[in-house]
């Protein structure tokens, strides 16, 4: 029987006896770093769906446990990111991930959610109020918030609540810079380096995140350097930039504490934007 085979195995146990802090605990340390550890992205792919079954029952059990909210949108957003192509499936997987965060956020920031669907200015008004201890559940709601933009992207509607995602992830960065070993830092600079300087973007506003979350990861996110080459070095055309990143990418040992199975991805991408014709 496989690690995360046993895993499930005793967390579904945990949840028949009753177990509900201790399954908990265990959903939210051994699961997530049982599949973030991981080297082989394909037993992910296939064993996720199991663990998101079982943590729709165990939050159906106890729909106002924040933990197991979080670590379901958590789940819900990696699987949806990472390891599913179907655009269906993932705008399906992203409004799951993005309503688990928002449940677990809005008991605790009440005036925030009030105004999620408000005019910008309110919302604004309400983020800046909020307490800086809930930086966990503001940062899962905003990148769960850009999975769904992501997964919904040609909707108009949907892009237009962009500037509010980006705006809690500034947020974020503001109270501490190197949140999530400077994932805050990457979803800005993918963010800000979308559109072109001469149609007023700001790339090197995103560059300067992409190098942030590089730094503040030491250089153990793979991802963070993907993304700079895929959103800066092609929106610039800095060709010599873009095959440096993805050649640093390539000669890196992917095995990093939480961060093994995105580095395993990484490579996979970085070999496949280097062998593209874009320049």
């Amino acid at each position: 029987m496989s690690s995360l085979a046993r895993l499930l195995t005793l967390l579904l146990g945990l949840y028949l006896s009753g177990c509900a802090s201790l399954a908990t605990d265990r959903l939210a340390n051994n699961l997530s770093q049982a599949m973030l550890n991981q080297t082989d992205p394909e037993i992910v792919r296939t064993g996720v769906p199991a663990y998101l079954l079982l943590l729709d029952s165990l939050i159906a059990q106890d729909p106002e446990n924040q933990g197991l909210l979080y670590a379901g949108s958590r789940l819900y957003g990696a699987y949806a990111g990472g390891l599913v192509s179907d655009p269906q499936r993932q705008q399906r997987l992203t409004e799951k991930a993005l309503d688990y965060a928002r449940r677990g956020l809005c008991p605790e920031t009440p005036d925030l959610c009030r105004t999620l669907d408000q005019p910008f200015d309110a919302f604004s008004l309400a983020l800046a109020d909020t307490d800086e201890d809930e930086i966990e559940g503001v940062y899962l709601y905003a990148t769960s918030w850009a999975g769904w933009i992501q997964a919904h992207a040609e909707e108009w509607n949907a892009v237009a609540e962009l500037p509010k995602a980006e705006a809690m992830l500034q947020w974020v960065v503001a109270r501490d810079p190197a949140y999530g070993e400077g994932r805050a830092q990457l979803y800005l600079g993918v963010i800000d380096s979308q559109v072109p300087p001469a149609l007023g973007g700001r790339p090197e506003v995103g560059r300067q995140h992409f190098e942030a979350a590089i730094a503040y990861s030491h250089g153990r996110d793979l991802m963070a350097k993907v993304e700079y080459a895929r959103h800066y070095a092609r929106l610039v055309f800095d060709q010599p930039l873009h095959d440096r990143l993805l050649n640093e990418v390539l000669q890196a040992d992917p095995v990093a504490e939480g961060l093994t199975l995105s580095n395993i991805m990484a490579q996979q991408q970085a070999a496949k934007l280097l062998q593209d014709e874009y320049f």
